[in-house]
């Protein structure tokens, strides 16, 4: 069980982080004034952050 939720994490961090790279390659922040979009590995970690906090939400709670 531990390795799934291991592997389930994993794969939402890379996910979120390929999906923030791609939004700075192909929308991004021309001006250089944003925080998030203007750097690719700002838009990386962001990515890899929201992507990991997406499928850490459907985790299962086994308190009993």
């Amino acid at each position: 069980m531990l390795k799934y939720l291991n592997l389930r994490n994993t794969a939402g961090i890379t996910l979120g982080a390929i999906a923030g790279f791609s939004y700075w390659y192909f929308v991004g922040c021309k001006s250089g004034s944003c925080l998030i979009t203007s750097v690719w590995y700002h838009s990386a970690l962001y990515g890899a952050i929201m992507g990991y906090l997406l499928v850490s939400s459907f985790a299962k709670d086994n308190k009993s």
